[in-house]
């Protein structure tokens, strides 16, 4: 589902409520025709804090953010994003945010300079002062030597950039990024996490949905995992990954394929059990290791399979 980008309406949005959460979900749900996608969800992001919403395909992420954006009402629950309510107060809640899609929502027919310039002066920025404030971003985000090209002739991971800093123009207390890094290379990957992490630093809450575990790993101070509509689980990637066990002994053929594994605090006990099973299954080559949980054994645990594989997507609410 492409989503646009949805920006602030005057630049330097005031905050919400002095101590109000970034985000506030309270038994949120959403209904498309006979088919539940939010079943309640409740989640809370503290300000300051870079949360990411993991699910597979089709886990009801884009939605879930859509409503936070004003983009879809939700049938049933309440959000309050910055301290104001999504249905009661949206465009209070439109001021003080800013929604980068899955895809870059760019134009291609303007340079990245006149791309950035033309969305601070509809944020309120007065002509001069939003050139001087997109060139500053333009090189905020590596940029600069590509100022005066069209857009259409950037790279993705180009491409990306230029839709963060776009997104920034309204200085927005909350930055909603929804599938960031989808399609992008690795080395384009890391870029943009890197530019999430300093945007984070500087004050802005960073609240992002991703099918991608590693990414959720690398840049979420906290981790929601999205799964049949509800929040299953919540914490840092430690907690997450300390439910699963202290450590995960693997069992592997000559070949080097996994045939067994076991989430275990590693004794010597566990690894027999192990080994006494592969030699009933008639396994006699095997190397045993042991290595520490990931977010993988975390999300096999909750769901049963890896969010980049398991399931299609929901049919577009549009």
């Amino acid at each position: 589902m492409e989503t646009a980008t949805v920006s602030a309406t005057t630049a330097g949005a005031p905050t919400g409520p002095t101590g109000a959460p970034a985000v506030e979900i309270r038994g949120l749900v959403k209904t498309f025709g006979q088919q539940p996608v939010l079943q309640g969800v409740d989640l809370t992001v503290r300000r300051g804090q870079i949360v990411a919403l993991l699910g597979r395909n089709g886990a009801g992420k884009t939605t879930l953010i859509s409503v936070l954006a004003t983009l879809l009402r939700a049938d049933g629950g309440t959000a309050r994003v910055d301290g104001h309510d999504v249905r009661t107060d949206p465009d209070a809640v439109r001021r003080v945010i800013a929604l980068t899609g899955q895809f870059a929502a760019v134009d291609d027919r303007l340079t990245g300079r006149e791309n950035l310039q033309m969305i601070a002066e509809l944020v309120g920025w007065s002509r001069r002062d939003a050139r001087a404030t997109a060139l500053a971003a333009l090189e905020r985000f590596g940029l600069s030597g590509a100022a005066h090209r069209r857009a259409a002739t950037y790279s993705g991971g180009m491409r990306r950039r230029l839709d963060l800093a776009a997104g920034l123009m309204s200085e927005p207390a909350v930055l909603m990024l929804d599938e960031p890094t989808t399609g992008l290379d690795t080395v384009s990957r890391r870029v943009v996490w890197q530019h999430v992490r300093e945007l984070a630093a500087a004050g802005t809450t960073v609240f992002l949905t991703t099918q991608y575990l590693e990414e959720a790993d690398q840049l979420a101070d906290r981790i929601a995992v999205l799964e049949g509509g509800r929040i299953v689980a919540e914490g840092t990637a430690s907690q997450l990954k300390a439910q699963v066990g202290t450590d995960v002994v693997e069992l592997r053929d000559g070949d080097d394929r996994l045939v067994r594994e076991l989430a275990s605090d590693g004794t010597a006990a566990d690894v027999r059990a192990l080994l006494e099973a592969a030699a009933s299954d008639g396994l006699t080559d095997v190397r045993v290791s042991i290595r520490r949980p990931s977010l993988d054994d975390v999300f096999l645990r909750l769901s049963g399979q890896a969010p980049e594989s398991r399931g299609a997507e929901l049919p577009d609410p549009r």
